[in-house]
C-alpha cells in the first residue's frame, strides 16, 4: 500500500501546534510526516494502522507516534461522530537543549520508542485527556508547560504498548548498552540465518541463563521473542512493499518452517499472511 507524505501547519519558532477536528472522516489515506505527533480520539469505531499494526480501537484512542512512521485510522461509520484533538511538534525537539538535561531523560526515551508508535490505556489516558482540554493554544507560555507535563507523564507511563516492529518503522533504537546494541545490531544482519541462545550469549561472554536473564531485564521480553518480532516484522514489510510470494517471504525473514511461519504470524496478528497482505491492499 503507497503511502503519501503530508506538509504539517506547524512553523520554525512553533514549539508544537494543536489541530482540533469534530465529526473527523479518517478519509485520509495512509500517511507519513516529518513531525512527532500525538492523537487523541474521542466516540471513535473502527481500526488503527500504525507501521505493520493493524488494531481495532478502543473508543478513547490515545497514540503518540514518531517522524516518518505511517499511519491510518479508518472509521467503521459512514456519519462520523469522533473528535480527533491532535499536537505535533517538530523532529528536532529530541535533539534540543531541554533533551540534554538529566530531568529529560524519561521524555528522550519516550521519543526514541514513539518511532514505532506507542499507545496508552487508563489511568494515563484520563489524566492527559484533561491535560489536552486544558491547552488553549501554541502561544501561551503555560500551554507549552502544559504540553512538557503530557511528555513527561507519557514517559513514566505504566499503561504504554509499543505498536509496530523495528523494520516496518525503520526503527534504530538507542540502547545504553553496549552488549545489547551488540545482539541487536547481529539480530539485524544475520536474521535470516540460524540463530542460537548459545551462540549470543558467547558473543557477550555470559552463560545461557545469565544472558536470557539480562537481555529480558533489558528489553522487557525474551530474546526468542525479540527474534521472533524482528523477523514477523521484515514479513510485514515484504508483504506490503513487494509482491514475493508468501512462501519465499517466510524464508527471507528467517523463517525455516512455513507452518512455524503461519503459525507465529496469525498468533501476532489475528489473521494469515495473505488475509494481511489483502486487508493491507484493500485500504
Amino acid at each position: 500500500m503507497k503511502s503519501i507524505k503530508e506538509i504539517t501547519p506547524i512553523k520554525s519558532d512553533d514549539p508544537f501546534v494543536i489541530l482540533k477536528h469534530q465529526n473527523a472522516l479518517f478519509d485520509y489515506p495512509l500517511h507519513f510526516h516529518n513531525e512527532y505527533e500525538l492523537n487523541l480520539i474521542t466516540n471513535f469505531k473502527g481500526k488503527r494502522t500504525v507501521g505493520d499494526s493493524v488494531e481495532v480501537c478502543e473508543p478513547t484512542d490515545l497514540t503518540l507516534l514518531g517522524p516518518e512512521l505511517k499511519h491510518l485510522w479508518k472509521s467503521e461509520e459512514l456519519i462520523s461522530h469522533a473528535n480527533v484533538v491532535t499536537i505535533q511538534f517538530q523532529e528536532h525537539f529530541l535533539h534540543s537543549k531541554i533533551m540534554s538535561y538529566s530531568v529529560s531523560k524519561d521524555i528522550k526515551k519516550l521519543l526514541e520508542l514513539s518511532k514505532r508508535g506507542i499507545s496508552f490505556s487508563n489511568p494515563t489516558k484520563s489524566i492527559v485527556i484533561n491535560l489536552i482540554a486544558s491547552i488553549d493554544n501554541n502561544k501561551n507560555f503555560k500551554d507549552f508547560l502544559t504540553f512538557l507535563e503530557i511528555l513527561h507523564l507519557l514517559s513514566t507511563s505504566k499503561d504504554m504498548k509499543v505498536l509496530s516492529s523495528p523494520p516496518s518503522a525503520n526503527y534504530s533504537e538507542q540502547r545504553e548498552s553496549r552488549r545489547i546494541s551488540l545482539i541487536t545490531n547481529y539480530i539485524k544482519n544475520h536474521y535470516q540465518e540460524e540463530i542460537k541462545l548459545a551462540k549470543v550469549a558467547q558473543m557477550v561472554n555470559m552463560s545461557e541463563s545469565a544472558f536470557s536473564h539480562y537481555f529480558k531485564k533489558r528489553t522487557s521480553q525474551s530474546f526468542t521473542s525479540y527474534l521472533q518480532e524482528y523477523r514477523l516484522g521484515v514479513v510485514t514489510k515484504l508483504l506490503t512493499e513487494t509482491n514475493m510470494p508468501i512462501s519465499e517471504i517466510s524464508f527471507a525473514a528467517g523463517f525455516n518452517s512455513l507452518s512455524n511461519f503461519n503459525r507465529a504470524f496469525k498468533k501476532k496478528h489475528s489473521m494469515s499472511p495473505k488475509e494481511f497482505k489483502s486487508n493491507f491492499i484493500s485500504k
